[in-house]
């Protein structure tokens, strides 16, 4: 059945699946079919000029498919790096160090470096010198899930 249509479809079929795996990045992204997806686009451009002509195989078409996915794969992700595309919120995922600079109250003391605070709704453990309950503290910088603070 997939073999017939292919055959009808003739090198329109190299465009469909091309389209296909572009719109598959839409629903799975990663940034890879994008490229292979402009690879099969540009197989079926090939295989609509050599289409008619007895060389122009199955296999030497996968092989341009193969070839051209290859290539556009690590010259996207060449491009991709290169461009420094910088977010919005570049610590989005780095939740202490986007505290560094808020001002907090112990909510347990701070013995041998060590102590809890909280901030919004989260208890944090902090690092830094011995100090009372409810003394303000300053976030410094941050540690895995630890937070180094100072008196303010």
């Amino acid at each position: 059945m997939i073999v017939n249509m292919i055959r009808e479809f003739g090198a329109w079929s190299w465009l469909i699946f091309g389209m296909v795996l572009l719109g598959a990045e839409i629903i799975v992204p990663g940034n890879v079919l994008i490229w292979v997806g402009l690879a099969g686009v540009a197989t079926g451009a090939v295989s609509l000029l050599l289409w008619e002509t007895t060389w122009w195989i199955w296999e030497l078409q996968w092989l341009l498919f193969a070839v051209l996915s290859v290539i556009s794969v690590f010259v996207g992700r060449r491009w991709l790096i290169r461009s420094n595309a910088t977010s919005e919120e570049p610590l989005l995922n780095q939740r202490g160090a986007s505290l560094i600079g808020r001002t907090a109250d112990l909510m347990d003391p701070i013995i041998n470096g060590h102590g809890r605070v909280r901030i919004g709704d989260t208890v944090w453990i902090v690092n830094g010198p011995d100090l009372p309950a409810g003394a303000k503290v300053k976030v410094v910088g941050s540690q895995g899930s630890d937070l180094k603070v100072e008196a303010l």
